[in-house]
């Protein structure tokens, strides 16, 4: 009989996980599993779709493509609860599916914003997740003129520079000091701000929302140092709650997401999990537990997971990266940061005239993360030190802070 492989979530890890296995043992029977109505497409591209790239270019696959590869994809379903003794997932259509292998990269979803006062204006206010949700922001911003963006991860950045970019007035309201706080200095801080200031977009900080309310069709934004707001839309990003709750009554090793070791096999054998769900032994960290949601790193999880699936014992090691805009440069983060841990030295430099920021992350003296903001010069050379993990002695690390330094 070939090998039943089920597959929970259709995003990039799932898709990539369904493609490998189908390659890799074109006997086995693959069943890919979505919760949205579409087959797989780039979130990644969703800031540049509100920015005016068209729809069918953030699309990466059609059904017809999964029926051509032996994929069996099932969309708009829902799994409510899983028998690990009996190796079934059991679906909110009363259906279910057996398994001789599973593997559950759903993600999270961004939950529904809880300011006092939210619940009255829920028709102007955007979570940015899915391909569903951009299309509404692009509809409310096209009859929009004030825009209020609320939190200080990717998520919030890329509406703030989505909404500027769609001529829309955009106040940028972060509970902390700057973007990116647990990885970005204060220098780093500083470059952000240099760059929404000068792309027109007003910057608060150490402020919270205190409430909402609703105005004549439009909203007012009250905050935790009195200022008050006009709107006619609000987006936030703050953060995601994992899909675990159909997870309960098995003894699947749950902590902020579901718990894997290097080959991305959870506390029950058979079991793997990827993409930002996936709480990994992440070997660039000497065996520390880590957890991200770059595409590249979901991607490279998807991939993994299915040759563990197939029995190839085969280790997770990636670098994992993340580039976007970042309003008119570019922005990329590479490898570990102070999130992840904080035990990391760094070394960074700060030039507003040349619009360049850079931080260096070493961890136990190798180099293990980057962030760049400006020229993504050197990018390549730097994610090949950390591959290589060889010692970088102290007295060298700046001078790789030169993009000229990091040719060849």
């Amino acid at each position: 009989m070939p090998q039943r492989f089920v597959i929970i979530g259709n995003g990039i890890t799932g898709t990539t996980c369904a493609e490998t296995l189908k390659a890799e043992d074109p006997t086995c029977s693959v069943t890919l599993i979505g919760l949205e109505p579409y087959p797989l497409y780039n979130r990644v591209s969703l800031p540049r779709y509100i920015k005016g790239l068209p729809r069918e270019r953030v699309m990466l696959r059609t059904v017809e493509q999964h029926a051509e590869r032996g994929i069996d994809l099932q969309l708009e379903r829902v799994a409510t609860s899983l028998d690990t003794e009996g190796k079934t997932v059991h679906f909110d259509d009363a259906s279910d599916h057996p398994y001789d292998a599973l593997m559950i990269c759903t993600g999270g979803h961004p939950e529904p914003y809880r300011a006092p006062g939210a619940d009255q204006v829920k028709e102007l206010t955007y979570a940015f997740q899915t391909l569903d949700d951009t299309t509404a922001i692009i509809e409310k911003c096209d009859q929009s003129q004030d825009s209020v963006v609320v939190g200080g991860s990717f998520i919030a950045y890329e509406l703030a520079e989505g909404f500027r970019h769609r001529g829309l007035n955009v106040t940028w309201i972060q509970r902390g000091p700057r973007f990116l706080r647990r990885v970005l200095d204060d220098e780093g801080g500083q470059m952000v701000d240099f760059l929404a200031k000068e792309a027109g977009v007003v910057t608060v900080y150490n402020e919270e929302v205190e409430s909402v309310a609703p105005v004549n069709g439009h909203m007012t934004v009250h905050t935790s140092a009195g200022k008050d707001i006009s709107a006619d839309m609000l987006g936030y990003g703050l953060g995601l709650t994992m899909y675990t709750d159909w997870l309960k009554g098995t003894d699947i090793k749950v902590d902020k997401g579901i718990v894997v070791d290097e080959y991305l096999e959870s506390s029950v054998p058979g079991i793997y999990a990827g993409g930002d769900l996936a709480r990994f032994v992440d070997l660039m960290l000497d065996g520390q537990y880590n957890q991200m949601g770059t595409w590249d790193n979901a991607e490279a999880h998807g991939k993994t997971a299915a040759l563990n699936m197939l029995g190839r014992k085969t280790p997770y090691r990636e670098v994992p990266t993340y580039t976007t805009s970042m309003f008119k440069s570019n922005l990329a983060v590479m490898g570990i940061t102070p999130e992840n841990t904080s035990e990391l030295e760094s070394v960074t430099r700060l030039d507003l005239e040349a619009r360049l920021y850079r931080a260096l992350f070493f961890y136990k003296g190798r180099l293990a993360g980057a962030v760049l903001i400006g020229t993504p010069k050197g990018r390549k050379k730097l994610i090949e030190m950390m591959v290589s993990g060889l010692e970088v002695p102290s007295d060298k690390r700046e001078a790789l802070l030169d993009p000229a330094n990091l040719t060849g």
